[in-house]
């Protein structure tokens, strides 16, 4: 089976980002599968002209467009305004690509961005191959509810996309139960739906993973809390800056708080951080996906931090999975699906979004109780092991595909 796979955000380990599509398409391919990949161009690497170029990465054939960004958190620190333009322009470009490669048996397309919908319906069109769209994100709900996208024409055109998109996928994939029930209350029908969430890299990540070089280098702090990931609007890590001057007014001065990554809320937050003139807070730099998983190894407890917009507790984030197969408690702060798995396998702490007292407090509560925070450590591997194997994870995507497929 030839597989057309659409993500305009598509990495490897050597990049930074979330690395699903290059997992599934690597088990795909171990599975007898070919896969093409279309892509935007990773603009690290020297362009030799032209508006697309093609390589093979690991047995995937990848097609590059010279339009969009290919790094998220690029995406993140630019306005909305450019973004939205970014989404159209590699849509556009998408469609000349999806046209002139070789016939796909189906058709996969991720979001975000919505748009990326527009090349695959061309595409399974174009060559009579039915499409599957997996929605990582609830759009246009999340960019509405964030106020990213407020004029009435451009929310009315945003809705009818994705229905349009919904109406001609031969099935959906949501990556949480929250996302799969927003798409059925846009009126698809629940048996056309699949949930296959982010899954947990359980090779990469592990409790036995050595974090002593990055313990070092952070000044060997007795306790440390972590956030790795892009730092957007989103996540809004102003709270998570917040709570550290809690925990430095109240004197915990063995906790040190690492935040990695980029995106738009940075320069702020670095900014609050020295108007504080916090000593309990270091910002690193994004790093690729093997020296993430040596800088977790090194954490004590990791944080999974969104804004207080309802549709943001439907989120599947990477992080937290990274979390897991690492075998380190998580603090998650979103309502519902993310809070459920925390407190029902008890592998970490809910704190409240929007309040860094909270958040700082569930940080002591895991510093003073190491027998609890070891305990949740070894349930979060089990955890991983048992609900989020990537390999299973791949093996149920594959398995819509190849039903659809066969239609």
């Amino acid at each position: 089976m030839h597989i057309l796979y659409l993500h305009q955000y598509f990495t490897t380990r050597a990049g930074v980002g979330g690395t699903r599509s290059y997992e599934f398409a690597r088990f795909f391919i171990q599975q007898g599968h070919r896969v093409t990949i279309v892509t935007a161009a990773d603009r690290q690497t020297p362009w030799p002209g032209g508006w697309w170029r093609q390589c093979e990465v690991d047995g995937i054939h990848v097609v590059e467009v010279r339009a969009g960004y290919a790094d998220y958190s690029r995406g993140t620190a630019i306005g909305y305004g450019q973004r939205i333009i970014a989404f159209i322009l590699f849509a556009l470009a998408s469609l000349l690509a999806v046209l002139r490669v070789e016939r796909p048996d189906v058709v996969l397309a991720t979001s975000t961005p919505l748009t990326i919908g527009i090349p695959g319906m061309v595409a399974s069109r174009w060559h009579r191959a039915p499409l599957v769209f997996e929605v990582r994100d609830l759009w246009p709900e999340a960019p509405i509810q964030m106020g990213a996208l407020r004029h009435p024409l451009l929310i009315l055109a945003a809705r009818w996309l994705e229905r349009a998109i919904y109406r001609r996928s031969c099935h959906i994939i949501a990556l949480s139960p929250g996302m799969r029930q927003g798409i059925i209350d846009a009126g698809v029908a629940p048996e056309k739906i699949s949930v296959i969430p982010n899954a947990a890299d359980l090779d990469l990540f592990h409790p036995q993973r050595d974090g002593g070089g990055w313990r070092v280098r952070l000044g060997n702090p007795p306790f440390l809390a972590l956030y790795f990931g892009t730092m957007g609007e989103a996540n809004d890590l102003r709270q998570v800056i917040e709570a550290a001057r809690v925990l430095q007014e109240r004197g915990y001065d063995d906790v040190l708080i690492a935040l990695a990554g980029q995106g738009r809320q940075r320069p702020q937050l670095e900014a609050l951080a020295h108007e504080y003139g916090l000593r309990n807070v270091r910002f690193l730099d994004p790093l690729p996906k093997a020296e993430v998983a040596d800088l977790v190894a090194a954490a004590d407890v990791c944080l999974t931090i969104f804004k207080a917009v309802p549709v943001l507790a439907t989120c599947s984030p990477n992080k937290l999975f990274d979390t897991l197969a690492a075998g380190k408690p998580a603090i998650v702060n979103t309502p519902g699906w993310l809070q459920q798995l925390v407190e029902t396998h008890q592998c970490g702490r809910y704190a409240r979004a929007g309040d860094p007292a909270d958040l700082a407090a569930q940080i002591i509560y895991l510093r003073d109780h190491p027998d609890f925070t070891r305990q949740a450590g070894c349930k979060a591997r089990a955890l991983a092991e048992q609900q989020f194997d990537r390999r299973q994870l791949a093996a149920a995507a594959l398995a819509v595909l190849q039903t659809c497929a066969a239609r």
